[in-house]
């Protein structure tokens, strides 16, 4: 049944825009001309992320961050083998995923460690590259408050989910 999902979708699309009188081929090609033009103009915010998360990773700066903030998170209930994972997750999604599966592999996946990271993991976001990628789309130029509100709710959600991991 689901390989005709996507056959079923393009048919009703067709009939429903001979039912509205739409030219269904240049509305197509309209819409792949503006993802054309959406690609070349996030490029540059890519790769600015890109580069700022392998120059954190090669330059142990993610690692020195670690240390220096890790009596910090411990305060809050957090463990101080998450503070590297805490650092580079506003950054990046397969980069945190890549540091799930090394926690996952020392700590083993029942750990108290590796839940917390999982639990952390869907309640966080990557801040920074949802800032370059989506903001940027839309000419959003004024942050404002944006950024510190978004990592204070991902800070906010891994106490709650280092809490909720220990009384569970």
């Amino acid at each position: 049944m689901t390989a005709y999902i996507i056959p079923i979708f393009i048919m009703f699309v067709l009939i429903f825009s001979l039912f509205k009188k739409i030219n269904a081929y240049d509305s197509f090609v309209s819409g792949g001309r503006q993802a054309v033009d959406l690609c070349i103009n996030t490029f540059p915010y890519l790769v600015a992320i890109f580069s700022v998360v392998e120059l954190l990773s090669i330059s142990g700066l993610s690692t020195v961050l670690s240390q220096a903030t890790s009596p910090i998170f411990k305060l809050f209930g957090v463990p101080s083998e998450l503070t590297e994972f805490l650092i580079l997750r506003p950054f990046t999604g397969s980069g945190s995923m890549g540091m799930l599966s090394r926690l996952f592999a020392k700590y083993g996946a029942d750990s108290y460690i590796s839940k917390c990271a999982c639990v952390i993991m869907s309640t966080s976001e990557t801040t920074f590259y949802v800032v370059a990628v989506y903001l940027s789309t839309v000419k959003v130029k004024k942050l404002r408050f944006v950024i510190p509100v978004c990592l204070l709710s991902a800070f906010i959600g891994a106490v709650l989910s280092c809490f909720f991991c220990r009384i569970l």
